[in-house]
């Protein structure tokens, strides 16, 4: 049986990690030896965002959702570099957080992969100096006035899961009192 054949068997023909069933090809989990078990089979659509970072859609990418659960080790790994790429966005940093991967998977999926703030050239710091990464769990140190709002958001309050405003090294995102606020990460400090 040849390795596509074997690909299409375990999958049940979709791809491994969005369900579609079209357009299905076999691929290389990049940074990997050569076997059968390092091998997905995937659709055109997941194979362009993987290989072309700049196409990436994220809403497409909630399928990992289930895939992340796949019993097949290539699976979890792809499932696991495409959540720590898209961590960012806030709602992966929940699935990461979630996903049980032993120290060799691990070790598998972070081989040849930089880190998001590497890649990236844009790393959050905190007052401090302290790298801030999405996820994390920021204090105020000082009273902020919210723009666009009669509220102030009050020093020492914590703000928990913030996300990284890409482009921005200056910004992050957090909700205090139940409203999402983008504040400046001189005025916080890393918990």
């Amino acid at each position: 049986m040849s390795l596509e054949q074997e690909l299409f068997q375990r999958s049940d023909s979709k791809c491994e990690l969005c369900g579609s069933g079209e357009d299905l090809n076999v691929f290389a989990i990049p940074d990997s030896p050569a076997n059968v078990e390092n091998h997905i089979l995937i659709c055109a659509t997941c194979r362009e965002q993987i290989e072309d970072p700049e196409k990436t859609d994220a809403n497409h990418w909630r399928c990992l959702n289930d895939s992340m659960w796949s019993s097949v080790p290539a699976v979890q790994v792809m499932a696991w570099r495409m959540l720590n790429r898209l961590k960012a966005e806030g709602w992966p940093q929940d699935l990461l957080d979630m996903m049980y991967v032993d120290d060799e998977l691990k070790a598998w999926a972070t081989a040849g992969q930089g880190t998001s703030e590497s890649s990236a050239g844009i790393i959050h710091k905190d007052s401090n100096g302290v790298t801030i990464e999405a996820g994390d769990t920021v204090v105020l140190i000082k009273d902020l006035n919210v723009k666009g709002s009669s509220m102030v958001a009050k020093r020492g309050t914590a703000v928990r899961r913030v996300s990284l405003v890409h482009d921005n090294p200056e910004h992050i995102e957090g909700k205090v009192e139940g409203q999402q606020i983008v504040i400046l990460t001189k005025f916080v400090k890393k918990v």
